[in-house]
């Protein structure tokens, strides 16, 4: 483990601070308890928001890329990443805050991934790929085989965005690759599938604020059960509303 605890030393400014999770980290914090944690909850929920505090403190792009690089911090932190702190072990204060090319860690941002793609691949140290001749479920795995491996941070906002039901099966097994290599993954996602990996914890945030959870009494998990076995039910009221 890299990073065991988060913790808001207050609440920050502006509209963060009204999200319950927000208001469960300045109160209680968020003990990080396995190699890969999944933040889970609804649009709107505080998983993004939390997800750049975390890049901001560790030294990452809240808008995505690598630590170590001359771009990787630039820019004001965000309301919550001005007042989180992240307990680090010591192998994490070396692989996040050591010398700047030892760094170890990477934000893969679905909504910023092509933006960034565009700016550094073909760089030493990135993909040579061009993800412009991929297409998207492609790219992103360029990205992800190349850059979350080995020991290392890996924050994710929603991977699955552009993978087929395989792919994220196959994004599945890397991530318990990396667990076993001495990396740590903190990803947050929309998907049961991802969130099926053996052994991580799973966060679920929500006007309860957070709490850990296990997979099966995840509420998306349940919501995919009752549409897979009846879409029939959902559709007929969605579509009446329209």
């Amino acid at each position: 483990m890299l990073l065991t605890q988060l913790t808001a030393r207050s609440l920050p400014a502006g509209w963060a601070a009204t999200l319950p999770p927000v208001r469960h980290l300045a109160e209680r914090g968020l003990e990080l308890a396995a190699p890969v944690a999944f933040i889970v909850g609804e649009n709107g929920s505080g998983k993004s928001t939390i997800m750049e505090a975390v890049a901001d403190v560790c030294g990452l792009n809240s808008e995505g890329g690598k630590a170590g690089t001359k771009y990787a911090s630039t820019g004001p932190a965000t309301p919550l990443g001005e007042v989180l702190d992240a307990d680090l072990t010591a192998t994490g204060l070396r692989l996040l805050h050591g010398p700047r090319l030892k760094r170890r860690a990477f934000f893969f941002r679905a909504e910023t991934l092509f933006n960034l793609g565009r700016n550094v691949s073909g760089r030493y140290g990135f993909w040579e790929e061009d993800l412009t001749e991929q297409s998207h479920g492609e790219g992103f795995f360029t990205v992800l085989e190349r850059m979350v491996s080995g020991p290392g941070l890996y924050l994710m906002d929603e991977p699955e965005a552009a993978l087929s039901f395989q792919s994220c099966v196959r994004l599945v097994a890397l991530m318990n690759r990396v667990a076993g290599e001495g990396g740590q993954i903190i990803c947050a996602t929309h998907s049961p599938i991802l969130t099926s990996l053996p052994g991580a914890q799973v966060i679920e945030l929500g006007d309860h604020g957070i709490r850990t959870t296990d997979w099966e009494k995840l509420q998306l998990v349940d919501h995919w059960r009752r549409f897979l076995a009846k879409p029939d039910f959902y559709l007929r009221y969605a579509l009446d509303q329209d």
